[in-house]
C-alpha cells in the first residue's frame, strides 16, 4: 500500500485478478482434492512452461485451434506458481490433505508475500510493466521458467542468483500484469465500439 494506506490502482486490480484465480483454485480443489501435493517442483515448472509456451504459440500464429483463450493459460500460470510456492513452503511435510480454510490461508499467505515483492518493485521501477507488451511479458515468463529449470537441474543451488521462489513470484506477477493489461485492452475496445 502507499503511504496513506490506501490501496493503489495496481493493488486493487491485482487483488481482483487473484480473487478470480483463487475462486477457480477452490473449485478445482473441491473437484480433485489436493492431488497436486504429489507434484515435485520440476513438474510444476513444466506445467507452467506448457501454459506459457501455448500463449507464445498463439501470439506468434495469431490464431488458435483449441477454444480456451490465453486468459485461462495466464490464470493457470498464476495458480501453478502459487502451488509451487506452497509446495516450497511445505518442504519436508508429508501432509496431503488440508481443510479448505487452512488451504485458503496458505494460498493467501503466498499471495501476500508476492504482493509485497510487487509493491517494492513497482516503487523502484515506477510500474514500467504498464508500458510493456503482453508478448514481452510472456517472453519474460518463459525466461524465468528456463532459469528455474536450470536452478532445478543444479539441485537448487545458485552462486549469485535468486532461488526458485523469486522466479515463481516473478512469473506470478507477470501473469497478473498480463491479465490486467488484457482486461484494459478489452475495455478500451468496448468503448471504441460504442
Amino acid at each position: 500500500m502507499n503511504r496513506d494506506s490506501t490501496p493503489s490502482q495496481t493493488e486493487i486490480e491485482y487483488r481482483q485478478v487473484i480473487s478470480y484465480c483463487k475462486a477457480l483454485f477452490d473449485k478445482k480443489n473441491k473437484d480433485y482434492g489436493t492431488s497436486w501435493r504429489i507434484l515435485r517442483l520440476p513438474s510444476l515448472t513444466d506445467q507452467i512452461f506448457i501454459k506459457a509456451q501455448r500463449i507464445r504459440s498463439i501470439q506468434e500464429k495469431g490464431a488458435q485451434k483449441i477454444e480456451d483463450g490465453i486468459e485461462g493459460e495466464f490464470i493457470g500460470i498464476i495458480n501453478y506458481c502459487i502451488i509451487a510456492l506452497i509446495q516450497k513452503s511445505l518442504e519436508g511435510s508429508d501432509q496431503m490433505e488440508f481443510a479448505p480454510e487452512e488451504l485458503g490461508r496458505i494460498y493467501d499467505d503466498q499471495v501476500e508475500i508476492t504482493l509485497e515483492l510487487l509493491r517494492n518493485k513497482n516503487h523502484d521501477y515506477g510500474e514500467a510493466w504498464r508500458d510493456m507488451r503482453i508478448s514481452s511479458m510472456t517472453d519474460l515468463i518463459l525466461m524465468k521458467i528456463f532459469r528455474t529449470k536450470q536452478i532445478e537441474n543444479n539441485d537448487g543451488k545458485t552462486l549469485v542468483s535468486e532461488g526458485v521462489e523469486a522466479n515463481y513470484q516473478d512469473m506470478l506477477n507477470y501473469a497478473v500484469f498480463c491479465l490486467i493489461t488484457l482486461k484494459g485492452e478489452q475495455q478500451q475496445q468496448q468503448q471504441q465500439q460504442q
